[in-house]
């Protein structure tokens, strides 16, 4: 079977050539966009897919845009240290000679981080990015090209954040028809306990999570539509070119990239810190999703979205129905969560502080949603 080729910048996303492949259908021309609500009425009554469709691209305030830069300037450090922290697991894990394989698009940045920490260790990881879908899988043909160019048992799938696990357990479920895959995923937070490598299990602000392509190499979420993609071809995505002027996602990298040689000597402790503990998958975080389903009336694990990266992404991309917040988490690092509340403010969406959360937020997206649906109990239809 005849294989597409991968696209890379500058013809499709902002990122240097040699910094990823993206194993993507190029969709740029494509009227995909909708507005949030029309898009949350089609998913929720079982007329599309949330992958058939993207969202309009969120255009931030310039106070929402000053939240961004002051939380990458205190950011970057803690950034770097997660991304010196798994790149030193994986060389103990996994070995010196990998691929990293990146879920397009919030585990780009930091597949692109880890490349760029392997180059300061004297190592070549090359870096290519695949689209997964939950309730999908992941894209078949983007395996198979890694199968034919690479060892599959030199292939380290790279997110930024885990939620409760969703997608974890659709990595695990789709490369179970493949052979010679790990499915141990890598991220930089692993707040929901769902991975073996991860840089930590706190709840914190990856600043990458604040904004959308302008922060992932101008390149869409993942599409999967049949109507654009068939057999034989990579899942889509779109480039938006038009957006150059505003693309913060090369000042991201360079930011916590030269934060590197500030946290290296901190690393190989951190790395044996975490061989030493407990560092089993046990899904803690989906069982307070489900707690959180159940008390709030929701009905639909897939409707509550746990972590500061998943609740930003609510608010920016869904119908946000209420945030819930731990206090101590805001009092203890109240720039984590200063984005949120600026956004749940302009959004009109209830914040609710609960204690002894797991998470440092939960965002709960609109449970019974039509552009008609009114009250803040969300089941006035």
């Amino acid at each position: 079977m005849n294989l597409p080729p991968a696209l890379s910048g500058p013809r499709f996303g902002s990122y240097a050539p040699d910094e990823v492949s993206w194993l993507l259908t190029d969709l740029s021309g494509a009227d995909l966009e909708a507005p949030a609500e029309e898009r949350e009425e089609a998913v929720q009554s079982g007329g599309a897919h949330y992958a058939e469709s993207l969202p309009v691209e969120y255009q931030p305030s310039p106070e929402y845009q000053r939240l961004f830069h002051d939380a990458l300037a205190r950011g970057a450090r803690r950034v770097a240290l997660g991304v010196g922290v798994v790149a030193g697991l994986l060389r103990a894990d996994r070995g010196e000679d990998l691929l990293l394989a990146s879920l397009a698009r919030a585990g780009t940045p930091v597949g692109i981080l880890l490349r760029r920490w392997a180059v300061r260790e004297g190592l070549h990881w090359p870096h290519v990015a695949v689209s997964i879908v939950r309730g999908r899988g992941i894209d078949e043909v983007a395996l198979r090209w890694v199968a034919a160019h690479h060892d599959p048992a030199k292939v380290v799938f790279v997110d930024g954040w885990t939620g409760k696990g969703a997608i974890v357990r659709e990595l695990s479920a789709a490369l179970e028809r493949f052979g010679g895959f790990s499915d141990d995923l890598a991220v930089l937070a692993d707040p929901g306990r769902c991975v073996r490598t991860f840089g930590t299990r706190e709840d914190y602000l990856i600043p990458s999570a604040c904004l959308n392509s302008t922060v992932s190499g101008l390149v869409s979420r993942t599409v999967l539509n049949d109507r654009l993609t068939g057999p034989g071809q990579f899942h889509g995505a779109k480039f938006y070119a038009e957006l150059a002027g505003a693309d913060l996602s090369n000042r991201f990298l360079d930011a916590v990239t030269a934060c590197f040689d500030d946290v290296a000597t901190e690393v190989p402790a951190a790395v044996e810190a975490v061989r030493a503990g407990d560092r089993a998958a046990v899904f803690t975080g989906w069982s307070e999703v489900e707690r959180v389903s159940e008390h709030y009336g929701i009905g639909d694990v897939n409707l509550v979205k746990p972590g500061v990266g998943e609740t930003t992404r609510v608010l920016l991309r869904r119908v946000p129905w209420r945030v819930l917040v731990r206090p101590e988490a805001e009092l203890a690092h109240p720039d984590d969560l200063a984005h949120v509340r600026l956004l749940a403010d302009q959004r009109g969406v209830v914040v609710e502080e609960v204690p002894g959360l797991s998470y440092s937020a939960i965002g709960l997206i609109h449970p019974r949603f039509t552009r008609g649906a009114t009250g803040a109990d969300g089941r006035a239809v």
